[in-house]
């Protein structure tokens, strides 16, 4: 019996030593609730361990949605610790399981997109009990979108299942009675998609079903309450937005290209951390607002999924309190679209039309929104035709005008004529102002070489039609980057009138790309010295800056202004005036504090207001200009302003610290 005992005694002590794996809670009420997942018994820990997130809960080891590292849990060396992470719904259980991995296990062939290597999945320790999310908690992902027909709002959202589901608003919160509208539905499968990784096991999940339903017969300029949802299977929380008033001429707009989306795990790709402040920020100022309509413009690689599909799911959920607020309006981007044998690759495109969209061809980009217009078109494969390509619609005093940069956008092409016909089609008289969005900028002084064919393309097609159509704003996403021209024709700045000579409406052309992604191009260096970090700033180009953020649109019928906030501070750091005949005024007002205004139309009336940062404060004097210049010379991503007659006069750029 005693031999016995101790021939058994070393099985019991391996099977008492085996790692266990907690989580907690086990039903969540909603995506973005966090779990609390904890391990203990880990014998020989090592700081490459793992956690792994997969769902379905069933998922092969090397499907995981997402990983984190243990040793982020301050007890690791003991074998013991915790982590707490949110989680979004993909309409399926999670599972969480822990790995042992050492520096010996690299493969350095399996890297992600940031040439990390990929955790390996040979040693597994332990997984958890299924985490599920509340079949009653509503529908998600709530976004939305005007129509372009007056007295209507578009909301979308997603399910699980093909149920009918409704929206039901008020102009009284819970008062439901009489306002019903039905959602349609639609979804993309699997083979839809046109290359991996968005068509094979590791990039797909299901999206779910995607329902779009239209709120009608709404009054102008009031607040109304909606749900979405069905009594069977439960509704969201109440939203609320501000209806389109037509009858004001105020327009107020935040607009930014190339944001992107967090998320608290590493996976396949980077994702943008930035896009959380410009988010925040944009937030505080819709808040700030009151019972003032807005949009958001966001103008291409929207969340750059690039076919890992759960990267929608986190975008839109990421988004959804300011997407469910007020409009988003999109355009699409290289990263929804491009793939090798998409219909429109001439010849000379060939630097620029890729692989950039991960095998998607543009079908979660076209049935996930949906734009006012019906531009379309068709993808040459099973997939359906690609949509939210070109529209336009007024708010107040602005025309504004998305156009497609993937798409043919050549004289004769559907895509110039629609163009050609609206850009002559608006009243100036009512609406001064026009805007119009595409994601490849026709002017940039970023080193972009790849796009150099292309942009030769849009000068000769489409800056006449701007020039001629008297277009006031050209607005362009995918350098990451922020950067205002002069007014602008063939290179040239046009005469701004400041001192009394004459002058020429020209379009100013603004890159807006800046919205969260942190790949960040040299500006273009000298021609005969292009490996030296010196980037002279051509005369053209009015201020350039490296800080992400957003700009902010107001306009009355008198004047539209263009300012741009950092995200390090939410302050804006940069102004652009343009009067209702097309006279461009460079800069803007400060305060006595230093503290940039928002221009007419924020606050009521015509008033100026300040909203102060409660974050960073700005770092000055010589200080300020020492780090500004040092960075430019090393890495050319500081933010300034040309200094001549009529440029803005708010100097340099403070240098971002950590916030308090």
């Amino acid at each position: 019996m005693i031999l016995y005992f101790f021939v058994l005694l070393p099985l019991l002590t391996q099977t008492q030593s085996k790692p266990t794996l907690t989580v907690t809670p086990k039903i969540l009420s909603k995506s973005s609730d966090p779990v609390l997942i904890q391990w203990s018994g880990i014998d020989t820990p090592s700081k490459l361990d793992w956690l792994g997130l997969y769902s379905p809960p069933d998922s092969p080891h090397d499907h995981f949605i997402g990983y984190m590292f243990l040793n982020s849990s301050p007890t690791w060396e003991s074998g013991t610790g915790h982590i707490s992470i949110p989680i979004t719904s993909l309409r399926a259980n999670y599972s969480f399981r822990i790995f042992h991995w050492s520096e010996s296990e690299i493969d350095p062939r399996k890297q992600d997109q940031d040439h990390n290597p990929l955790p390996g999945t040979a040693h597994f320790l332990a997984e958890s009990e299924w985490v599920a999310f509340d079949p009653s908690r509503g529908p998600e992902q709530i976004h939305l979108a005007w129509t372009g027909a007056e007295g209507e709002m578009r909301v979308v959202f997603v399910v699980g299942d093909s149920e009918r589901r409704y929206v039901r608003y008020s102009e009284q919160d819970e008062d439901w009675v009489g306002n019903l509208a039905v959602a349609s539905a639609v979804r993309y499968e699997r083979e839809d998609m046109c290359d991996a990784p968005a068509n094979d096991s590791m990039g797909w999940r299901d999206p779910g079903w995607i329902f779009d339903a239209v709120m009608k017969d709404l009054k102008g300029g009031v607040r109304y309450y909606y749900q979405v949802g069905s009594e069977s299977k439960g509704w969201s929380k109440t939203q609320s937005f501000m209806s389109w008033d037509t009858k004001s001429d105020e327009t107020t707009a935040f607009l930014f290209g190339d944001m992107g989306t967090a998320t608290p795990y590493k996976t396949f790709l980077r994702t943008q951390d930035e896009s959380i402040s410009t988010i925040k920020w944009i937030l505080r100022d819709i808040e700030a607002l009151g019972q003032k309509p807005a949009f958001v413009s966001h103008i291409g690689d929207i969340s750059y999924a690039r076919g890992y599909s759960w990267l929608w799911d986190e975008f839109f959920t990421q988004i959804e309190p300011v997407a469910s607020k007020v409009p988003y309006h999109v355009c699409i981007g290289n990263h929804e679209y491009n793939w090798p044998s998409q219909p429109w690759r001439p010849e000379w495109s060939y630097s620029s039309y890729g692989t950039d969209g991960g095998g998607e061809c543009g079908v979660p980009y076209s049935l996930r929104f949906n734009m006012p217009g019906k531009s379309s078109e068709p993808t040459g494969t099973r997939a359906p035709a690609t949509q939210n390509l070109y529209y336009s619609f007024d708010m107040g005093s602005v025309h504004f005008v998305y156009m497609s940069t993937e798409t043919n956008f050549l004289p004769g092409s559907r895509q110039y004529n629609f163009l050609k016909r609206d850009l002559e089609s608006v009243d100036r008289e009512k609406i001064p102002f026009v805007v119009v969005q595409g994601h490849r900028p026709m002017y940039t002084t970023s080193y972009e070489y790849r796009d150099a064919s292309l942009r030769k393309r849009m000068l000769e097609s489409l800056e006449p039609l701007f020039v001629k159509n008297n277009v006031t704003l050209a607005l362009w996403g995918h350098v990451h980057r922020y950067e205002r021209f002069c007014p602008l024709k063939n290179y040239t700045c046009g005469s701004m009138g400041l001192g009394g000579e004459e002058w020429e409406a020209l379009p100013a052309h603004v890159v807006i790309g800046m919205g969260g992604q942190d790949w960040q191009p040299i500006w273009e260096p000298r021609p005969d010295h292009p490996t030296d970090p010196i980037f002279p700033q051509p005369k053209q180009s009015l201020y350039r800056g490296g800080e992400f953020g957003y700009t902010r649109l107001v306009a009355t019928k008198k004047k539209l202004t263009l300012s741009y906030v950092g995200n390090h501070d939410g302050e804006v750091h940069d102004v652009v005036d343009i009067l209702a005949s097309g006279q461009v005024i460079s800069g803007g007002d400060t305060d006595v504090d230093g503290i940039s205004k928002i221009g007419s139309g924020i606050a009521a009336g015509t008033k100026d207001v300040v909203i102060k940062s409660k974050f960073t404060q700005y770092v000055t004097g010589a200080s300020v200009l020492v780090l500004g210049a040092l960075a430019g010379y090393a890495l050319g991503f500081i933010t300034h302003a040309r200094k001549q007659k009529g440029a803005s006069n708010e100097g340099w750029s403070p240098v971002k610290v950590e916030e308090i």
